[in-house]
């Protein structure tokens, strides 16, 4: 099974390139909502962490976000409590998906929380600055402040770029972003059965 890590900045369109490949995803993303609105253990550690922020009876995005907002050091505080969940979902997936010619990985963090080995293929998703900032801000929980402590949490660009096997250029038009797809696919399965 070939693991391939997809990799940008918040808004690169990271997301849309992963399902271009046309093979299993694990997207962090939809998993840690999976895990806020359902994982019973989850929400009683962040609650029980954070009592005064909590109100409802399964974890919000505006109650998490004014918590970010309250302090920048709650956002790794919250991430140990959620990341070793994603972490076994993840392994769960890939158990799942064994026989699978090739698995797309999704993950914000994969980088900062070492998710990836030398096995692995990354690939880094660049997409303009200005078309990135008019896609975050049609989101519906679009917070700068809340975005800028994400993207502090992370690596930088360049270094996630530069770790990267392929360069993808993602300006949003479907044709030519699945031609390239196509073409890193095609180097990706020729590498691996001459190696």
């Amino acid at each position: 099974m070939i693991k391939v890590g997809v990799l940008g900045d918040i808004g690169s369109g990271k997301s849309f390139v992963a399902k271009q490949f046309g093979y299993p995803i694990f997207n962090a993303d939809k998993e840690v909502s999976d895990i806020y609105r359902n994982d019973k253990s989850c929400y009683k550690k962040i609650k029980k962490k954070f009592p005064k922020f909590i109100k409802s009876k399964s974890l919000k995005k505006d109650e998490l976000g004014s918590l970010i907002k309250a302090n920048k050091k709650n956002l790794k505080k919250i991430s140990n409590i959620v990341h070793p969940i994603v972490r076994k979902r993840m392994v769960n997936f890939f158990k799942k998906n064994k026989r699978k010619k090739m698995v797309v990985l999704d993950i914000p963090l994969l980088v900062e929380n070492k998710l990836y080995d030398k096995n692995f293929y990354l690939i880094f998703v660049h997409s303009n600055k200005n078309e990135i900032n008019k896609r975050l801000k049609k989101r519906p929980f679009y917070n700068k402040k809340i975005i800028d402590s994400l993207r502090k949490s992370q690596r930088s660009l360049a270094y996630k770029k530069k770790i990267s096997d392929f360069v993808i250029k993602n300006d949003f038009k479907l044709q030519s972003l699945k031609k390239n797809i196509k073409i890193i696919k095609r180097k990706i399965f020729n590498e691996r059965i001459s190696s």
